[in-house]
């Protein structure tokens, strides 16, 4: 699971999803007094040892269930497509069944192919140079890091673009394929929340500041900076969470299906509360 339990493989790397749901609740276990009859509560189970069967392949989650034990287990976006895909590709019959649904799994792993930052997260997270110099660096072959930094539009030296140029390539994420050359050893990447809180806290800062300072250093032709300011209730605003997350996700597949690149941008999805929850007279 990418960044939930740090002990666990990504569940891209899993095609049995009772072997994913036994490595859940032994790390759950590892880490805390959790126990079988706690996570079928949590999945809104009335047997205790439901979950517990399913894991020794004496009974089977179905359509039904499977979303309610993903959202137990804290899957979110594509893994929840990813976990339900692998509930039928073991529960099918037949083979034609099993391989479109051992594709649909494929599909995802491929469209969502990431790396956990550990170790290294709060190193990667605590400055946006690392990222930008990440991006940047494949489309500039042979470029030396002073015509890197002068290609960035924030303030950053030759030294700072040869510092994380070297740390990319330690943690895996830049590789060199030639003289000053490099290419991206993965199409995506995401920290570990539970880990590395305060490393992300301080990137979403710095990209925040970065952004205010975009009104005033772009016309309106090079930068997008749109908002509104609605009601909602927590319905509403779980079902723009989900908006906003399949949007991220389509934009990020616009990106990799570009072709050739040649710039840089930073997009932020900001959704924040800007009253308390006010009461009504019927809830008071």
């Amino acid at each position: 699971m990418e960044g939930k339990f740090i002990g666990m493989k990504p569940i891209i790397e899993y095609q049995d999803y009772r072997a994913f749901m036994s490595d859940f609740y032994e790390e759950r276990k590892r880490t805390s007094a959790f126990s079988w009859r706690e996570f079928a509560k949590i999945a809104g189970f009335t047997s205790p040892s439901y979950l517990k069967l399913v894991c020794e392949g004496k009974s089977s989650l179905s359509k039904v269930t499977m979303g309610r034990v993903a959202q137990a287990m804290g899957l979110v976006g594509y893994e929840v497509e990813y976990f339900e895909a692998m509930v039928c590709f073991c529960n099918a019959r037949n083979d034609a069944a099993k391989k479109a649904f051992l594709g649909k799994m494929h599909t995802i792993a491929l469209d969502h192919k990431v790396r956990v930052i550990d170790k290294t997260a709060f190193e990667y997270y605590e400055t946006w140079k690392n990222p930008v110099v990440r991006e940047l660096a494949p489309m500039m072959p042979g470029a030396m890091p002073g015509e890197m930094a002068k290609a960035c539009c924030q303030e950053i030296s030759a030294y700072d673009v040869r510092k994380s140029l070297m740390f990319l390539e330690r943690a895996g994420l830049l590789k060199k394929v030639g003289e000053e050359a490099y290419e991206q050893t993965e199409k995506s990447l995401v920290g570990s929340k539970e880990g590395m809180p305060l490393a992300i806290r301080s990137m979403h800062r710095e990209m925040g500041r970065l952004a205010v300072d975009s009104l005033e250093k772009f016309s309106a032709e090079e930068r997008n900076v749109t908002g509104v300011t609605l009601g909602v209730n927590r319905q509403g605003y779980e079902a723009i969470v989900h908006e906003l997350d399949a949007c991220r996700k389509k934009i990020i597949s616009i990106a990799e299906n570009c072709g050739k690149l040649d710039q840089v941008y930073r997009l932020n999805l900001q959704f924040f509360p800007l009253t308390k929850k006010v009461k009504r007279d019927e809830e008071a």
